[in-house]
């Protein structure tokens, strides 16, 4: 059996409804040109059988962009057709859709929640940080129009988490967020940090956060986590730290020891190492010359896995190497293009870790006696 892997599948490329001035993914369009973006039927049909063909003991979609819902409904249900035409009885599979949540409407919720689809939706909190910058091409808001399409998943009992882009703004006001998202009562949050190079400077662009920024931001999320009851409100950072306290590795690929968790598949079946990466030296190939086992375990996904484990003699005295393993290699690239540096976020995950760690230790020896936390 291959080893497993995830697809992460954008099958509208980098286009979107939406234009958020902080978005890192539509400058592909010089990578792959101007015109519209969209997966092929022949294209998908491939993906499919060849991804399901390998029998993992998992296979998981994960269908992100751009905002993939642009491809319609109709594209959804033919994948879920031809998982059916090409999956075996009993074999195990998953879908995720990461979206704006703009076109979420009564048909797609509907089809959402009758195939299990799990939903990640982008809130940046309260109106006035998500207005800020993810607007629609016309310059307006989004935020009204995502909360219509939380409401309509909770209407037809769609699945589904939030990811908040942590920004110059809202990175701020950690307290505003969390009551926030608990008044709305979300169930699973992650926080997602900001961080992107001013083209024309070099240097992080006005909307990035600072690894300051980001450790007081955390420290605070965390106190009111375990005020509110860890039970009732799933932090994706956290219970990745749990996981891997509990010896069963990080759930997120953050703070994996090697870069080796999914490969990115682009609308014309070209093969990335990663979203961060999707750039010529990082294409493994096309799914439709060479086949997709032989992509994800190709020298070039291979050598990319390794890198990350090359870390920085400060890393290497760390008391926190083995929980952070250097952190993501997107952030260490933003220090230097040798990614055998510190991360930019390093004096933030310090200043977390030696906040939360001494109670999340505590709290995997209560679950691992069986006891509540």
């Amino acid at each position: 059996m291959a080893r497993p892997f995830t697809l992460l599948i954008k099958p509208t490329g980098p286009d979107c409804n939406i234009a958020c001035r902080y978005c890192f993914y539509s400058g592909k369009t010089e990578l792959f040109g101007t015109e519209a973006h969209r997966m092929s039927r022949e294209v998908l049909e491939h993906l499919v059988k060849s991804y399901l063909e390998l029998r993992l003991a998992n296979s998981c979609f994960a269908w992100q962009g751009g905002e993939p819902t642009l491809m319609g409904l109709d594209f959804f249900k033919q994948v879920v057709d031809f998982q059916k035409r090409y999956g075996t009885e009993g074999q195990i599979v998953t879908n995720a859709l990461q979206t704006n949540g703009i076109l979420l409407d009564k048909d797609w919720c509907t089809f959402l929640a009758e195939h299990h689809f799990l939903v990640g939706i982008s809130l940046d909190g309260p109106q006035e940080f998500h207005d800020t910058y993810r607007k629609d091409r016309a310059g307006r808001g989004t935020w009204e129009r995502v909360m219509a399409g939380i409401d309509q998943c909770r209407k037809h009992g769609v699945e589904f988490n939030i990811l908040v882009l942590l920004n110059d703004r809202n990175v701020k006001c950690p307290d505003r967020l969390f009551d926030f998202f608990t008044d709305l009562g979300i169930r699973y949050l992650q926080f997602i940090q900001c961080i992107e190079k001013d083209p024309a400077t070099g240097k992080p662009a006005s909307f990035s956060i600072t690894a300051e920024e980001y450790g007081a931001f955390m420290c605070r999320i965390f106190d009111r986590w375990l005020e509110y009851g860890p039970t009732k409100l799933s932090i994706r950072m956290f219970d990745s730290l749990l996981s891997y306290l509990l010896g069963r590795g990080h759930t997120e690929c953050t703070f994996a020891a090697y870069c080796n968790d999914y490969i990115v598949i682009e609308h014309n079946g070209d093969a990335y190492c990663c979203d961060f990466f999707v750039e010529p030296p990082y294409r493994l190939g096309n799914i439709m010359e060479t086949p997709i086992q032989r992509l994800a375990a190709s020298p070039i996904k291979r050598d990319f896995s390794y890198r990350k484990a090359k870390l920085h003699n400060t890393c290497l005295i760390c008391r926190y190497m083995d929980v952070c393993r250097g952190g993501c290699p997107k952030d260490r690239r933003i220090v230097s293009e040798d990614i055998n540096v510190p991360s930019y976020l390093c004096a933030g995950y310090k200043q977390f870790f030696a906040h939360a760690m001494p109670k999340l230790r505590e709290m995997a020896i209560k679950l691992q006696q069986g006891r509540k936390i």
